[in-house]
């Protein structure tokens, strides 16, 4: 069945075109305000779970963005559950929850989901052994989240290229012996301390046999608050990949577009069905592709990483490309309290 005979006639609509010997499937972006009131009447009650992501939807640095909050508790009012999911793998989920609180969306822990929480239950379905050791490239949350379900790894923090000449391209003082043989698995997150050392002590202990290989997530990049500018951050992705190259293999990626989070919720809330769960996100690489690849209707807002234009030009395009075009897109989240 197709994902538009899942849904009201409010998601997306799909359309067939024709050429030769092949046949493209088009799909067509409503934008919310060309929408009428009883349109948007019906497509508010043809969902009843809310996923929305957090950082360009909900808040902008440490910034609500204008109605979130309101839009969010709307939201409730009206019986929609709420999760809260981010690809973030620097910190636990009780600062994400704290940073919710802090900004006025009230949320309750077992309503966030991060990708450093996803990398403890990956390991948790693995059966990893926990008497062995985790190689982490990340930061604290994740080594504190790894914690939480009784997995251990080695120290993380700065660790540099020596200065004394004595690591280069023609060689390196060590050898495979010193790779701790306890590491039965290496988790790419978020480093700031990213190093080239890290890299390739990361990438041999995922080159050898029977490790487990797992990146939180891929993003390539986000949105950075500079001093008095808005910058571009180097993502997760960027951290990922010169490990996986140098491994000669491709890790289990955990966060979206992966279905592995929705995965992990419903395995908590058997209950929810993808067709009537809502996945709001500012990334359409990310969140709308997430949202397609788990069968949910998808809101973009245009207060983050993609933006309208960008949408349209995928919007009829190519057949890879399709998955980016959200059902539906807005400004920003607010913008929804106006027409209720």
């Amino acid at each position: 069945m197709l994902y538009s005979e899942q849904c009201t006639v409010y998601c997306t609509v799909y359309s067939v075109r024709h050429s030769i010997g092949q046949s493209t499937l088009i799909i067509e972006m409503r934008e919310f305000g060309s929408m009428t009131d009883a349109e948007v009447a019906a497509w508010l009650e043809s969902f009843d779970t809310v996923m929305t992501d957090c950082d360009g939807v909900l808040w902008v640095g440490g910034v609500a963005i204008p109605g979130s909050t309101e839009m969010v508790d709307l939201f409730r009012k009206r019986g929609k559950r709420m999760f809260y999911l981010t690809n973030n793998s620097a910190k636990h989920r009780r600062v994400l929850k704290e940073k919710l609180d802090k900004l006025g969306f009230n949320a309750r822990l077992e309503e966030c989901t991060n990708t450093a929480f996803l990398a403890g239950q990956y390991l948790l379905q693995e059966n990893f052994n926990k008497d062995n050791l985790v190689y982490v490239l990340g930061q604290q949350g994740l080594v504190d989240e790894l914690e939480d379900v009784g997995i251990k790894s080695l120290p993380i923090g700065p660790d540099p290229v020596p200065t004394d000449g004595s690591w280069s391209v023609d060689g390196v003082p060590f050898s495979l012996d010193e790779l701790d043989k306890r590491v039965t698995a290496v988790i790419c997150g978020f480093d700031v301390h990213l190093s080239w050392k890290k890299i390739m002590l990361a990438a041999n202990y995922a080159a050898r046999p029977n490790t487990l290989f797992v990146a939180t997530n891929t993003d390539e990049r986000f949105p950075l608050k500079g001093d008095g500018c808005k910058l571009q951050g180097p993502g997760t992705g960027t951290m990922v990949k010169p490990v996986a190259m140098t491994a000669g293999r491709q890790p289990v990626e955990l966060g979206k577009p992966s279905r592995y989070m929705f995965d992990i919720i419903q395995k908590k809330y058997p209950d929810i069905q993808p067709h009537r769960t809502l996945m709001i996100g500012d990334n359409a690489a990310t969140d709308i592709a997430f949202g397609k690849n788990c069968g949910m209707q998808t809101l973009l807002v245009g207060t983050g990483v993609t933006k309208l234009e960008e949408a349209k030009q995928w919007e009829g395009g190519k057949q890879e490309d399709q998955i980016y075009v959200p059902d539906i897109y807005i400004d920003k989240l607010g913008d929804v309290i106006n027409r209720v």
